[in-house]
């Protein structure tokens, strides 16, 4: 079981890395290029189907770090682990507090703070999310080795 936690765990680590750098290097700076016009209807489409994306494989990343706290596989150092999930905390903080406020603002229309602030922001969840895939990394090549 504890492999199995610890590739689900990698996998959905890895995957929002890849999101997060996707959406703060390609799609968040492109926000000014789509026009004051067409803007709302485009902020309402990217919450559509930017949650499901990110909607399943949060929670199971989430879940996955904590239950490999109690199912830690041989031969991985469980203090990676425990931090590993405690930088989920800011992450979801992040998420809750600076994100999705400044995309709610956005959907009202394009606004050049909001999407400033969002871009700027954003850093803390890529930068977070990018330790973590580090980590997670090495914990999988402990367990390899084990």
């Amino acid at each position: 079981m504890s492999i199995a936690l610890l590739l689900g765990q990698t996998a959905t680590t890895l995957f929002m890395t890849g999101v997060i750098w996707i959406v703060q290097a390609v799609h968040y700076p492109l926000f000014a290029r789509v026009g004051v016009d067409e803007f709302r209807e485009y902020a309402e489409g990217h919450g559509r189907r930017i949650t499901p994306v990110v909607g399943i494989a949060m929670p199971v990343e989430a879940a996955t770090a904590v239950l490999l706290l109690h199912f830690t596989p041989a031969g991985v150092d469980r203090s990676l682990l425990v931090v590993g999930a405690i930088l989920l905390l800011p992450i979801w903080l992040s998420t809750a507090i600076l994100q999705v406020p400044a995309h709610r603002r956005l959907r009202d229309g394009y606004d050049d703070r909001a999407a400033s602030r969002l871009i700027t922001t954003n850093w803390i969840r890529t930068s977070l999310w990018s330790v973590r895939s580090a980590l997670i990394l090495v914990v999988l090549a402990q367990a390899i080795d084990a």
